[in-house]
């Protein structure tokens, strides 16, 4: 069940402590303390629906929050990941931002496997190449031993998936995508964060990623994205 978009489970009050990017602040202490802060009931299974064509706008963030993608080599190295898998798995980025400890992906759904398979590969390929070796963890792991000197997961266990099947609701994400840098206070102005999709938008400049391979291009000629 969904209540205004958002999946019912979801749906409670609790005192945020983070103040950046609203979509992230209720997985913002996820981890061994998480109920310290919020009494959160999470369903064994989270519910994802694939199969109608939608489009996925998908946040992960980094193991409690570090910022695991804080440097210009770390994005643009999770930025080479994205398009390889997207290659592979043959589906079209349609959107994305990479900020230092989360990102947001707006893609449709794979020819091979589902937006699920991407992500486990995506995550898996980007523990690997960007963790030291030896300090590789599940995240599941470190949740039981949190205190354990190795224990340095990368990315958080779960991510979070919105089905997006309209114009206006496509374009909404890609405005909140592009827009989030400039709120974090990291650039003044999108096209200034190079680790987004905003650039395609308005110059219609190639990036790492090839924005759009297949899908018809959303124009914000009229308007700011």
């Amino acid at each position: 069940m969904e209540l205004g978009g958002w999946p019912r489970f979801l749906c409670f009050p609790f005192p945020f402590r983070y103040s950046g990017c609203p979509v992230l602040a209720g997985f913002a202490r996820a981890g061994s303390d998480a109920a310290c802060t919020i009494l959160f009931v999470m369903p064994r299974g989270l519910h994802r629906s694939y199969g109608a064509h939608h489009l996925h706008f998908i946040t992960c963030s980094c193991y409690r929050r570090l910022p695991h993608l804080s440097t210009a080599s770390r994005r643009d190295r999770f930025l080479s990941i994205l398009e390889q898998t997207r290659e592979r798995y043959r589906f079209v980025v349609v959107g994305y931002v990479v900020m230092p400890e989360h990102i947001h992906l707006l893609i449709t759904e794979p020819e091979v496997g589902t937006p699920s398979t991407v992500m486990q590969v995506l995550k898996q390929r980007t523990a690997r190449a960007l963790l030291p070796k030896g300090k590789r963890a599940d995240a599941r792991q470190c949740r039981l031993f949190p205190d354990a000197i190795l224990c340095t997961a990368f990315w958080q266990a779960r991510f979070y998936d919105f089905n997006v099947w309209t114009t206006n609701k496509r374009v909404e994400k890609l405005r909140y995508m592009h827009r989030n840098p400039v709120k974090r206070g990291l650039v003044g102005s999108p096209e200034q964060w190079r680790w987004s999709s905003y650039r395609f938008y308005l110059l219609d400049e190639a990036g790492a990623v090839r924005v759009n391979e297949g899908w018809t291009k959303i124009s914000f000629g009229d308007r700011p994205a």
